[in-house]
């Protein structure tokens, strides 16, 4: 989803646009990296010095609740947010530690014993080490 779509959204759902939310939003957008708290406020802090940790949590908290962000968990310690809510599986590299988007059928996998649970949140994670990170160590 644009941007542009985005801020349209929010304003259909009568959330606030206020500068700091558009600028969390936007990095969300621009920086399609899964980020934690910790980088989206280190680097929208360098343009809006007065951001608060507490309000990138808060705001992510609204985003999540109206579905326009999705949480991904991959470690157990680290809570990472994707702009991509459409169903899709995540790969982290355990070498360099990006986590890359693949596609998936998620309503197509076979599930069994789960019959009469009502399954609220779909995710697929996969580790392993990307080709970029198996070439270069191939070659040393």
């Amino acid at each position: 989803m644009r941007f542009e779509n985005l801020e349209k959204e929010l304003k259909n759902r009568n959330i606030n646009l206020s500068y700091q939310r558009l600028k969390i939003l936007e990095y969300l957008a621009h920086n399609q990296c899964h980020p934690t708290v910790d980088q989206i406020f280190i680097n929208i802090q360098k343009s809006i010095t007065t951001l608060s940790k507490t309000t990138v949590y808060n705001t992510l908290k609204k985003l999540v609740e109206e579905g326009l962000v999705r949480v991904i968990n991959i470690e157990d310690n680290e809570t990472r947010y994707d702009i991509v809510t459409e169903d899709h599986g995540h790969f982290k590299c355990e070498n360099c530690k990006t986590i890359f988007d693949f596609n998936v059928n998620l309503d197509s996998f076979s599930i069994n014993g789960l019959d009469n649970f009502r399954i609220l949140d779909k995710n697929i994670y996969f580790k392993g080490i990307c080709p970029e990170c198996a070439q270069v160590n191939e070659k040393n």
